[in-house]
Parts: C-alpha cells; sequence; structure tokens
C-alpha cells in the first residue's frame, strides 16, 4: 500500500486563551465545519454552509473509578494540520482512495483534581467530519473504567432517519433498518450503526464509528435534549447497560465517532471516509489476498448434508462458474460449540486430503467454518498453520454476537493470527464494520446484516429491504449477504421452506452482485439451480472487488443503480422495491473514445408471472447514450459493458 502524495501544514498554539475561528475546523472544500466549544462543558457543533444541522452537543465521560470528564478543562496546546494523500486499497471499490482532510487537535487538562489530560482531534473531509478522545493519563498502573460516554448528537429538527433497534448488545445485527422520525427512538433502544439522516432534500448523513480498536461497540439512544441521540457503548459480557464498559491503563483512545455527508443518498454510498479514518495496511505481503465468488455447501439451498460427495459437487460449481473459492460449512469437524470439538479433526465422513486434492485440480481453492466458542478453546496459531498446510484460503467464523471490548478484541486477534498463517477471514453473527480491513486487508468480510438465509424461514428479506441496505448498513463496510438465490418469486407467491426461494425477480438478485459491497461474495444456492439457467452466465462474469463506483441513482428503499468498473468493462445493476419502476440513466461515465457492446439481463411483462424470466440482450453503446431500464415490481436490471475491439 503505497502512499503517492502527502501535504501537511502544522500550526500550534501554546495558551488558553483564544479568539474566534481558532476552533473551528474547515472541510478542504469549505462545505463542512466542525468547531469545539470549551465553555462550562466540552463540546461540539457542525455546520454545511451556513446551516448549523448539529447544536451544540457534549462530549464527556463517566468513570467507575473517578470523577466526571468533560467540564472544567483548559486549553494547553491546538494544532492544525491539512493532509492530502492517497493510497491503493486490496479490497478496493477504487483503484485508489483519496484521503484529503483538515485536522484540528486541541490538547486540554482539569483545572482540577485529578487533572487529568485529555486530547480531542478533529477531523473535517468534503465528505464528513469525525472526532475522538485521545487520554494522557500519568498513571500507567491503574485500571481506569469508563462507565458511560456521554457524547450526544443535538439536531434542530425531528428529522427523518433509518434506523435498526437490536434490542440488547448481545445480537449478531440481523435486522431491518426502518423509516422514523428520531422521536420515535425509544429510551430502551439499542440503536445500531450506521444511523441514516435526511436532513434536506439535498442533504442526507449517516452516524456511524472507525477504528473499533480495544474499546466498546457504540449504539445510540435518546439525548437529554428532543430530537436528540447519545452515545452508548456495550458493556463488558455478563454485565448490564449500566455496567462496566471500557478499561485501559494510561494512553487510550475512542474510536472515531462519524458523520457521513452528501447531498444525494448516493453520495453517502461512494464515501470512503470510513477506511480513511483507520490506520494503513499492518501485513508487508498482501499478495495472497483475493478476494473472489464462492460456492458454499451450505443447509439453506436445499437439504445438504455434509458428506464427500456434497462437499464436491460445490467445488464442481465453483470451477464450471470460474469462482475461485468454495466454503465448507459446518461439521465438517463433527458437533461444534461443544467443549470436546476440535477444529483440527475432520469429521470421519469426510477425506480431507482428497477433498482440496480435487479442488486443487479444479483451480478451486477453499474456506472453512468455524465456531467462535471452538476457535477460543482451541490453540488457534496450531490450527492456522495446519489451515496453512492444508491450502485452506480463509476461515469463516459463527455466532460471536457481541461488541463489547473484550470480544472487538478477540475479533482483532483471531485476524492478526489468520494474517501470520496467511489465512482470509470472514466473520457472521458479526457486529458491524469499521474500517479495520484497511489495516488488516485480510479481513475481507462479514455478515452482520439481515441476508438471504432469511429468506428460508421468514419473509423479512423483502425488495424494499435490498433498496434500503445499500444506505444504511453498507455504508459501514462490506457485508457478507449471500446473494444468489436462483428460485425467485414475484410478491404472493414466495413461500418459505426448503428448498429456498427468494422473493424478487432473477434481475434483481443479479444486481445485488454489483450493489451489495463484499470482497469475499458468497452465492448461496444449490449447483443445480444455476444449471442452465438465465442469468448465471453473469454469475460467470461479475466480480468481487471494483476499480471504481459510481451511484447513477438512488432513493432510500425505494431503488438504487450503480456502475462498478472493473478493468476496462464496466458492470451495471439496479433494482427497485414492491413498485415497479422505470429509470433512464446516462451512460457519461463511459470512455468518450470507445464504443461498447452491452450485454443485459432486464425484467419484461412476462417476468410478472413468472419471477425467474430475464430477457438478455446485446446493442452496442457509447458514453453519449441514455438507457431506459424498465423494472417489474420487486424486479432489477443488470449490464456488462466491454470496449468494442
Amino acid at each position: 500500500m503505497k502512499i503517492i502524495f502527502s501535504l501537511i501544514l502544522i500550526a500550534a498554539i501554546f495558551n488558553s486563551c483564544t479568539t474566534p475561528g481558532e476552533l473551528e475546523l474547515y472541510s478542504p472544500d469549505k462545505s463542512n465545519i466542525i468547531r469545539l466549544g470549551v465553555d462550562d462543558e466540552l463540546n461540539f457543533e457542525v455546520d454545511r454552509g451556513s446551516d448549523n444541522i448539529i447544536e451544540r452537543s457534549v462530549i464527556g465521560f463517566r468513570f467507575a473509578n473517578s470523577p466526571y470528564l468533560g467540564k472544567d478543562l483548559e486549553i494547553l496546546e491546538i494544532s492544525k494540520r491539512e493532509v492530502n494523500e492517497t493510497w491503493q486499497p486490496i479490497l478496493k471499490r477504487y483503484a485508489s482512495i483519496n484521503n484529503h482532510y483538515n485536522e484540528m487537535v486541541v490538547r486540554l487538562k482539569e483545572k482540577r483534581y485529578p487533572g487529568r489530560d485529555i486530547e480531542i482531534q478533529f477531523r473535517a473531509y468534503d465528505d464528513g467530519v469525525a472526532f475522538r478522545t485521545l487520554f494522557h493519563f500519568n498513571d500507567s498502573g491503574f485500571t481506569y473504567a469508563i462507565m458511560d460516554e456521554t457524547a450526544e448528537f443535538n439536531f434542530k429538527d425531528d428529522h427523518t432517519c433509518w434506523g435498526v433497534d437490536y434490542d440488547g448488545f448481545d445480537s449478531h445485527q440481523e435486522s431491518e433498518f426502518k423509516l422514523m422520525k428520531l422521536s420515535d427512538m425509544n429510551g430502551k433502544a439499542h440503536t445500531g450503526l450506521p444511523l441514516t439522516i435526511k436532513f434536506e432534500n439535498d442533504l442526507y448523513g449517516a452516524i456511524t464509528e472507525a477504528a473499533l480498536v480495544d474499546y466498546a461497540g457504540m449504539y445510540l439512544e435518546p439525548g437529554t435534549h428532543s430530537n436528540s441521540v447519545a452515545v452508548q457503548l456495550a458493556p463488558r459480557h455478563g454485565q448490564e447497560r449500566e455496567g462496566e464498559k471500557v478499561r485501559f491503563k494510561g494512553t487510550h483512545q475512542t474510536p472515531w465517532r462519524v458523520v457521513i455527508l452528501g447531498k444525494t443518498p448516493g453520495d453517502l454510498v461512494e464515501s470512503e471516509i470510513i477506511q480513511n479514518l483507520n490506520e494503513p495496511c499492518q501485513i508487508e505481503n498482501t499478495d495472497w489476498i483475493q478476494p473472489g465468488i464462492s460456492a458454499w455447501d451450505h443447509w439453506w439451498s436445499g437439504e445438504v448434508k455434509m458428506e464427500q460427495e456434497v462437499v464436491l459437487e460445490y467445488i464442481d460449481l465453483a470451477a464450471d462458474m470460474g469462482w475461485p473459492y468454495m466454503l465448507i460449512d459446518w461439521q465438517w469437524y463433527g458437533q461444534f460449540d461443544r467443549a470436546e470439538a476440535d477444529i483440527t479433526t475432520v469429521a470421519p465422513q469426510l477425506n480431507m486430503p482428497e477433498i482440496l486434492q480435487y479442488a486443487k485440480e479444479k483451480g478451486v481453492s477453499c474456506w472453512l467454518w468455524l465456531y467462535w466458542t471452538d476457535v477460543d478453546r482451541a490453540d488457534f496459531d496450531a490450527a492456522c498453520e495446519l489451515y496453512h498446510e492444508w491450502g485452506i484460503a480463509g476461515v469463516k467464523i459463527d455466532f460471536m454476537a457481541r461488541d463489547d471490548q473484550e470480544m472487538v478484541n478477540w475479533y482483532h486477534d483471531v485476524v492478526k493470527t489468520a494474517a501470520n498463517h496467511q489465512l482470509m477471514v470472514d466473520f457472521h453473527g458479526a457486529y458491524k464494520p469499521t474500517g479495520w480491513r484497511r489495516t488488516y486487508p485480510n479481513l475481507l468480510t462479514r455478515e452482520g446484516v439481515l441476508g438471504n438465509e432469511y429468506q428460508k424461514w421468514s419473509y423479512r428479506i423483502t425488495p424494499e429491504h435490498d433498496c434500503t441496505l445499500p444506505f444504511t448498513r453498507m455504508l459501514a463496510g462490506p457485508m457478507d449477504y449471500t446473494p444468489g438465490g436462483f428460485m425467485n418469486r414475484n410478491k404472493g407467491e414466495f413461500r418459505t421452506g426448503s428448498p429456498a426461494q427468494v422473493q424478487g425477480t432473477r434481475c434483481h438478485e443479479l444486481a445485488k452482485f454489483v450493489i451489495f459491497d463484499s470482497p469475499y461474495l458468497v452465492a448461496c444456492d444449490h449447483p443445480d439451480h444455476y444449471k442452465d439457467q438465465v442469468g448465471a452466465d453473469f454469475l460467470k462474469e461479475v466480480v468481487s472487488v471494483w476499480d471504481d463506483t459510481k451511484v447513477l441513482n438512488g432513493e432510500i428503499g425505494e431503488y438504487i443503480t450503480m456502475a462498478r468498473r472493473s478493468g476496462d468493462r464496466w458492470f451495471i445493476g439496479s433494482m427497485t422495491n414492491s413498485m415497479g419502476r422505470e429509470l433512464e440513466i446516462k451512460l457519461d461515465f463511459l470512455d468518450a473514445n470507445s464504443a461498447y457492446r452491452l450485454e443485459s439481463y432486464s425484467d419484461t411483462e412476462k417476468t410478472s408471472e413468472d419471477a425467474t424470466f430475464a430477457l438478455k440482450s446485446d446493442q452496442e453503446v457509447g458514453f453519449q447514450d441514455k438507457l431506459t431500464l424498465n423494472m417489474a415490481p420487486g424486479g432489477g436490471y443488470v449490464a456488462i459493458l466491454v470496449p468494442a475491439k
């Protein structure tokens, strides 16, 4: 990962007297302003142009063994700088990412006992603002315990928003993001992140966190003022909501508290502020980190059993589709989540050397599923060494369902251990991402999303849900939604059970491969369901990482159209909710000097009768052309554009 260009300007002031403007920070394009207040209580505000979108909001901390921190502070030092750098991600949505921000660091100290020393760091980007607190406590032998982080976000109006209540801190974070007002959030809410907000018709935002390291996960609850939300932290495991949240000694820091901002919902999707707020890659050689699509021998796609013939059948599927991976799911090492479970011993009905040799001959690498408690009990370093000897590509670890400080640290230990043995990682039963994949890009993806598996037993995976996810959960980072169900059903025809059906049309399902971010992209269905099916050829061509990403249109919960580039090929994906829709898109993102062959799959009138039907067609287009997309209720559209040579 190479830093191409960096410009830093620094100014420092070493006194406690400030003049107007010294405690405010503008983004490079001057559109976003964040300012710090140090009067009776530490506070901040955020402006977008001339509009005050976040009013005076406190920043503070309540400790178990020390006084409240956030009042009676004096300024020791103010420093400001501008950073403009470009870096190349491994897990790409863009070939390169510009990290351009202005930063202000304010050093403060309590005027009274115990005289603690802290820093507040602010960063202002053109696509949002962020702040975090650094604790510089001298007594490194003393263990501090944060009971509450009292930061709030106070808004002037009761804005429309999209949020999710996980009904507790022990959660797989799998639920719908619901349309509501800020005032609809009740006092017992465990509102997860991101919280997406519509400020005005031309201003959208989202609150979330970045660089969650050695800290507790962040949730939101009603604040102390009307139209406000307050930070709440996941308590240490086994403790109640009012228990300890974070323990540390000496120097420590919070994650970044982030407000993503954009004129349109699509601007939020295109933002890379979350990754930019994380540390650069810490893995020296990343050549072995290879994103891609995977087959999956999961019970979801039929009455699949963990047997040798079944595993080989799915390896054949991956090979036939040109996918690099096949995921061997649960029970490959027998019963799981038991004291006697052994993640290095293969179940007796499987011949692992034969499986792995067969996969190698087919040009396929395998991933292994693991239950987290079995990992926790094992010598995971030794297990990873064994997996590497076997030629395993990565591990999928499941059912953690927590994001307290201890579990956050567990995630990081697992990823670092896996990296030492050149293994990639996919977390299921997981908390939302916070951009740490920039630092350790062997962490390819995670679940933490209400995904396709719920189609097996519920009616919750609706086209509305699909059209909400890009603007909510996906803002935090990749989501292992597991798309690819080919038993497509229109509204009123869908039924739960086995084999699993999916709501929406074939084109709607294909569009998920373009729209939903996941560098490790797991296709969910049975080999028989892809055979000779329209759209299967598209799944042989689509990729899981991109050189460019553009949101062409979109309204939260309604529809979205995205264009993604891989090399010189462009992919278009569009999907709508339960309403039929006609959208016109411009192709002005194409190279003006090339004609393109466009191969598309679209809904037709017949699709309204049979959701599996899609019309495949070809045409030649250029950058000056427009396309009209006609989508059935619950429908979609996909296309591949290749330069005509």
